[in-house]
């Protein structure tokens, strides 16, 4: 049987409630795993890479749902500063699988973009793409304007997480 595995990249700057609610409804994937921007296409200031990588393992380990897994894959294909394109993602995935079969899930804002991807038509030639609101209106700018004005974070983001941010104030200036 082909294993099926879904692919849900984001900036998790931080993880919010708003990717739980997208990753509780993946659960009909063998392996979910979630890839964490190394290098934004568009630019976005991120917090560094190895910091958001062990908030989203602190996310994996608070949903604990065992189809999860974290993947450091963008990290790993960096060329110095160059973005990271999805097809190069989906290319490298596919060489790590090669009997699997990948499904990227993106959010509704990036889907509405999504023909701005490098190589969008072949992306949907050669892979499923699955756009998946979120179903909890909750994004990381909100946790990142709650942290700056030094407020309460724990109804935006899981337990670990919010713990992790209180404690180490990473998106404190």
């Amino acid at each position: 049987m082909t294993a099926s595995i879904a692919i849900f990249g984001s900036a998790f700057n931080p993880p919010s409630l708003g990717h739980k609610s997208v990753i509780e409804r993946l659960t009909h994937f063998d392996k979910v795993i979630l890839l964490p921007s190394f290098s934004h296409a568009w630019g976005k200031q991120m917090l560094d890479f190895d910091l958001r990588c062990q908030l989203v393992q602190a996310f994996i380990e608070d949903l604990a749902m065992d189809n999860l897994e974290l993947s450091t894959l963008e990290k790993e294909i960096a060329v110095g500063d160059e973005a990271i394109t999805t097809f190069a993602v989906l290319e490298a995935l596919e060489q790590q699988y090669p009997a699997a079969h990948l499904t990227f899930v993106i959010g509704p804002d990036n889907f509405l973009n999504f023909a701005k991807f490098f190589k969008a038509d072949e992306i949907m030639k050669r892979w499923q793409v699955l756009a998946c609101p979120e179903t909890v209106k909750v994004r990381s700018t909100q946790i990142r304007e709650q942290i700056i004005n030094n407020r309460k974070i724990s109804h935006l983001t899981t337990n670990k997480v919010a713990t992790m941010l209180s404690e180490n104030k990473w998106y404190v200036n």
